[in-house]
């Protein structure tokens, strides 16, 4: 039978170190809310020497999102409560970082979602948004994003990446540039093909027809799109 010292080892290795790891990431969420403010400010400024059409605005009214909107574009920053760990085949159980200490496996985690901007502008509850990015951050504050694109792979380095105020402009930065290149796309015409009553009445009322980036697409295919 497992001791009570085994049980406190237990605690110490497991629950003690999660609570690390969340203490972290919950700090680490509130600095990266202030450096997307501070780039929203930033673009802000710039954009409306172009264009004064082109809203740029930043949103915090709940403590784990964030959103970033960029005309029609809005970028959703969510931190998971909880910590996570990875299954055996992970690429991370090959980094020399991890195998030295493997509790250094554990990551909080920020998923980053596109919507349109017009999803909240007009309440449409079943637009959908997609996740472009994940941000996994260990207790000791190095990171690695898994996402679309250039943020699968530059972001990759979790034995020497520290999620520090540059590393956060950059990721954020590269976010945006996704976003603004995941064009709207129109959905294959016979998907459309046929339009109830209820759906036009919601149509004429504040624009509520569900609209999405991939509208009518799969999810695989998506997947095999975008990547």
């Amino acid at each position: 039978m497992d001791t009570p010292k085994d049980i406190i080892d237990l605690i110490e290795k497991k629950a003690i170190v999660k609570q690390e790891v969340y203490a972290n990431t919950q700090l680490q969420f509130n600095l990266l809310k202030k450096i997307v403010k501070k780039s929203v400010q930033e673009y802000s400024k710039l954009i409306q020497q172009k264009d004064e059409r082109v809203e740029v605005s930043y949103v915090s009214s709940e403590k784990f999102d964030a959103k970033l909107k960029i005309g029609g574009d809005t970028i959703l920053f969510h931190m998971h409560t909880n910590v996570f760990g990875f299954d055996d085949k992970h690429q991370i159980w090959k980094k020399s970082y991890v195998k030295k200490e493997p509790s250094m496996a554990y990551c909080g985690m920020i998923n980053v979602y596109n919507f349109l901007s017009d999803s909240f502008k007009f309440n449409r509850t079943r637009d959908s948004g997609y996740l472009v990015a994940r941000i996994f951050i260990n207790k000791e504050n190095h990171f690695f994003v898994e996402g679309k694109q250039r943020l699968g792979f530059v972001f990759n380095d979790f034995a020497n990446d520290v999620f520090d105020e540059n590393k956060m402009r950059k990721v954020i930065d590269n976010i945006i540039v996704f976003a603004l290149n995941f064009e709207l796309q129109t959905p294959p015409f016979d998907s459309m093909a046929q339009i109830s009553i209820s759906q036009i009445s919601e149509l004429t009322n504040n624009s509520k027809l569900t609209t999405d980036k991939r509208l009518g697409f799969k999810f695989k295919s998506e997947q095999e799109d975008i990547k």
